[in-house]
């Protein structure tokens, strides 16, 4: 059903390409309603424009806070054509229609990247625009409604095709698009309010989210799959390689949530399936990739390196003689980058933009989403207590600190292998704590990593000696996990025995 357009009702915040549009609504004689900035700015462009003020009759109050919220703009957008009630209505009020609303948003969001100030964000809060929007979306069947400036092509086309008409399934598909613009805009306000007042989990919690990009499958060929971001990109660039698929942005996001818990612009990654199976903090990049690398070169095969720092030549070189599916790094030079484009499909991230800015990670279940904040704070000494008769070297608390770091980014049950800064051993996923440092050990002695300064963490306590017994007898001098075992004082009698350095940490770090 084809509905011709007579009048339209201009209001936009981005004023950007309004002359194509406003040349296609000349050519079809269609009356231009328009108010504030808006109508200067069609004026400007030497249209025809009457000012909402002058169609209602009535002037702009509160400063410009009321001046669309009247009666004869929603009653001309949302009185049914058909119905001879409506129509009474409208000539007993001498209202007309309204046929076309063209509005988008006071720019709510990106006030908030630009100013605290409370006040200001308040008045950047939009109440006619999401109206009128709402009005229009909900009588599709007689109105269109364009929410963006990106819509304005498809307008222009339709009302070429259709000779100043649109279709219903042109209107139904914008009422859609309007429905969840409003929702998006409110939900911005409502998280708005809910970190102002400190609110982490309010009785009806709303998400937001942009579509990025539609990926070519999920885990599976067989499963669906979307990227969506709460701001307008993932602050990821690729700069060369195959399209992202689901597993590898699962995949990067996991590396850089570990590299980003190491010190700035320092350390190496190497992950596979989102568990890490090589880190290292050394401070020569070459080394430092070299010996993350000595800890699973098997594992590594076909994973994801994480460089906190810039790639150069030298590196690069090194890179190319693994198959890996992405390196992630805080900028590559221009030698770097001409080296390791030889391979077309390996995905090349550029990732210094990217911050861990969220503190809350989602996982959903049919219905249901569980939420919590993400295990993110940066340890210190403040955080472990020596409860061992021997007491940790400098040295020994700086490798039992890194290794407690890296556990906790490791699925459980996971036990960490370290020394100088380096993983030499990581056992990961097993139901028995046990197992995992069974693995953790054949890792480190399948690759011939057998060290004098080995150190030892659990992302949670012991409960029997037979693990901590097991990493003693593979060479471990350190150990650290958090307490609250019953037998947390057989532990601490164990490694008293044994002259083995104990620490407790005093939270768990589970990753499941």
């Amino acid at each position: 059903m084809k509905k011709k357009i007579k009048t339209a009702l201009i209001s936009v915040s981005d004023k950007n390409n309004l002359k194509p549009l406003l040349n296609i609504l000349k050519k079809n004689k269609i009356k231009i309603i328009s108010s504030g900035g808006t109508y200067k700015e069609i004026k400007r462009l030497k249209f025809k424009c009457l000012e909402v003020s002058d169609f209602t009759n009535s002037p702009e109050i509160l400063e410009g806070r009321v001046k669309t919220l009247h009666p004869k703009i929603h009653a001309g957008i949302l009185n049914k054509r058909e119905k001879k009630s409506h129509l009474k209505d409208l000539k007993d009020n001498n209202f007309e229609n309204i046929d076309l609303v063209i509005v988008n948003f006071y720019p709510f969001e990106n006030t908030l990247k630009k100013t605290n100030n409370h006040q200001k964000i308040i008045e950047n809060i939009d109440i006619g625009g999401p109206t009128m929007v709402r009005s229009a979306a909900k009588n599709y069947n007689d109105v269109a409604v364009i929410t963006s400036s990106d819509q304005y092509e498809e307008l222009i086309h339709e009302l070429k095709k259709f000779k100043g008409s649109t279709s219903l399934s042109f209107r139904e598909k914008l009422s859609r698009i309007a429905f969840a613009e409003t929702a998006y805009y409110d939900t911005v306000i409502s998280n708005y309010f809910n970190k102002k007042t400190n609110t982490i989990f309010p009785k009806k919690k709303i998400f937001h989210g942009s579509l990025i990009e539609q990926l070519r499958y999920g885990e599976n060929p067989h499963q669906k799959s979307a990227i969506y971001s709460n701001s307008s990109n993932t602050d990821l660039k690729q700069i060369h390689g195959k399209q992202l698929s689901f597993n590898n942005y699962n995949d990067i996001f996991s590396a850089l949530t570990i590299s980003r818990s190491l010190p700035k612009d320092k350390g190496t990654v190497i992950l596979k399936h989102t568990n890490p199976c090589g880190v290292s903090t050394k401070s020569n990049t070459l080394e430092s990739y070299k010996s993350a690398l000595s800890c699973d070169p098997i594992s590594a095969f076909g994973g994801i390196v994480s460089c906190n720092f810039k790639i150069t030549k030298n590196l690069a070189l090194e890179l190319n003689k693994l198959f890996l599916e992405a390196i992630i790094a805080n900028g590559f030079n221009k030698d770097a980058l001409k080296i390791l484009k030889t391979k077309k499909n390996l995905r090349l991230i550029d990732g210094t933009n990217y911050k861990i800015k969220e503190i809350f990670k989602f996982m959903s279940f049919g219905q249901n989403i569980l939420l919590q904040s993400e295990d993110l704070n940066l340890f210190t000494k403040k955080n472990f207590k020596v409860v061992s008769k021997r007491k940790p070297t400098s040295k020994q608390l700086k490798d039992l600190i890194f290794a407690f770091n890296v556990c906790r980014y490791v699925k459980s049950n996971a036990i960490v292998l370290a020394s100088d800064e380096t993983t030499v051993g990581i056992g990961s996923g097993q139901p028995s704590r046990l197992d995992s440092c069974q693995i953790a050990i054949n890792k480190m002695r399948k690759f011939n990593l057998q060290t004098n300064n080995l150190v030892a963490a659990s992302d949670a306590f012991f409960p029997f000696v037979d693990g901590i017994e097991k990493l003693i007898q593979s060479g471990v001098k350190a150990v650290v996990q958090p307490s609250g075992s019953i037998r947390d004082n057989e532990i601490i009698k164990f490694a008293n025995e044994t002259d083995t350095v104990l620490l407790f940490s005093k939270t768990r770090h589970f990753r499941h």
